[in-house]
């Protein structure tokens, strides 16, 4: 396939955005994308990829984990990146490339991406920030712990299958509010699982040209198929998920004083004079 001419093409048909847009931003919803078998999505186009990005952009370990599992216990795999990459199919490894769009082809696949859903995007949040994008790569079986992302976000299965189980957000008795505040604080997007929440989510199977919106801090864990998995995963920030980190470490501030916290509602993006005295307070500490 000629990669210029699979960036050109659509990625998302119109029923794909159509779904995406009854969905934005607060519903998990299954989208179609038509990029499966994109050649800059193989493994060799990839172990390519990854052995020329800085260390800071790269994370692996061994896959076969359990669902609630702490960060510091993550086992390594033992191999290099470029290795793991290439023999990922008996490796029983599990590797993310991240912020891949700052190499060019990878970012202009982003931006075709993320420019179909421009207008149904700013309608409800407003403008698309600070675009990402990130690689998943899974040897059969492995399994991505339960946690949450700070970003909007459609995950594009390339190859093989994984199902993703999706829990609704803002539910606190899946994340306490004081995890929230220390996730918004640089804490670990690991959360703790109790089997009791299972059935508060969603499992959701993807194949090879499926994809799944998932919500800001939407809580959910992935586990894999038999066979390799590749996801591209297309993230972006907006006001409103700005505007809710800044009123969770807000209320981080207000705890540390031991002052009352505040609500934040479903459009913390309103919220302006909190989010006002969470500045003044933040510099105020500087």
């Amino acid at each position: 396939m000629n990669a210029h001419k699979a960036i050109e093409a659509a990625v998302f048909s119109d029923d794909a955005r159509a779904a995406f847009a009854a969905a934005y931003p607060d519903s998990a919803a299954k989208l179609s994308h038509g990029l499966a078998g994109h050649d800059l999505l193989t493994l060799e186009a990839l172990a390519a990829l990854a052995e020329r990005m800085p260390a800071a952009s790269v994370e692996y370990n061994l896959g076969k984990l359990p669902l609630g599992v702490r960060p510091e216990d993550t086992p390594s795999n033992g191999l290099t990146l470029g290795e793991t990459i290439r023999t990922i199919d008996t490796n029983g490894s599990w590797a993310v490339l991240k912020n891949v769009e700052r190499d060019a082809a990878y970012g202009a696949l982003l931006d075709r991406a993320l420019g179909e859903l421009v207008p149904l995007v700013d309608r409800q949040t407003g403008p698309m920030l600070h675009r990402e994008a990130f690689i998943f790569l899974s040897s059969p079986g492995s399994v991505t712990p339960f946690h949450m992302d700070p970003e909007h976000n459609i995950l594009l299965q390339i190859r093989g299958e994984k199902t993703m189980t999706v829990f609704p957000a803002g539910d606190e008795e899946l994340v306490p509010a004081i995890q929230s505040e220390s996730f918004h604080a640089g804490g670990h997007r690991n959360l703790n699982w109790r089997e009791a929440f299972r059935d508060r989510g969603t499992a959701v199977r993807l194949l090879p040209g499926d994809a799944i919106h998932v919500p800001v801090k939407a809580p959910h864990f992935v586990e894999n198929g038999p066979s390799v998995s590749i996801s591209l995963s297309v993230t972006w920030r907006s006001e409103r998920s700005v505007a809710e980190g800044e009123l969770h470490s807000f209320n981080a501030l207000l705890r540390r004083r031991k002052l009352p916290t505040g609500r934040i509602s479903a459009t913390p993006e309103v919220q302006s004079v909190r989010r006002l005295a969470y500045r003044i307070m933040r510099k105020l500490d500087a």
